[in-house]
């Protein structure tokens, strides 16, 4: 079964240094069987990409392409906290934070741009549940959050 990192390398995907937390929290914190992320952003060589709302000044496609730039920062964080993905387990639960209009109702295809990356890269450690949901405003007018709680062996 390909590794994780032969995965990513099929993908393209090259993980960036994870990103320093934007205020007084830790990016992850390992409890017990858990590791837990903290909201992750579309963040590309430490620029901020995809401000704005959904239903306004972002379109769908642009929402996945900001999805799946905030999962890479997941899966940074989760190799950074575990040196690896070896301990990961499986990835449980994803929630997806979006920036949109009142009458914006693709969230969920928004999310599949971080699903299917989880799904491609992580392979059986993929499986998640996932909540997307919509704000009228994120903070610095973010147009994406993800954060995830993965399963994790000693």
């Amino acid at each position: 079964m390909p590794s994780v990192e032969s995965r990513l390398r099929e993908l393209g995907v090259t993980l960036p240094e994870p990103p320093k937390p934007g205020g007084a929290y830790k990016p992850t914190i390992i409890a017990g069987a858990f590791l837990y992320v903290a909201a992750q952003f579309p963040i590309e060589n430490g620029e901020l990409k995809f401000q704005g709302r959904f239903g306004e000044n972002l379109d769908v496609e642009q929402g996945r392409a900001a999805a799946r730039l905030a999962a890479i920062n997941v899966l940074a964080q989760i190799n950074a906290a575990l040196d690896g993905f070896d301990r990961l387990v499986q990835l449980i639960r994803v929630d997806g934070h979006f920036n949109t209009t009142p009458d914006f109702d693709q969230h969920a295809r928004i999310m599949d741009g971080a699903s299917e990356l989880f799904n491609d890269a992580l392979g059986d450690k993929a499986g998640h549940v996932r909540s997307v949901f919509g704000h009228a405003s994120l903070p610095v007018n973010l147009s994406v959050e993800l954060m995830a709680i993965a399963q994790i062996s000693g």
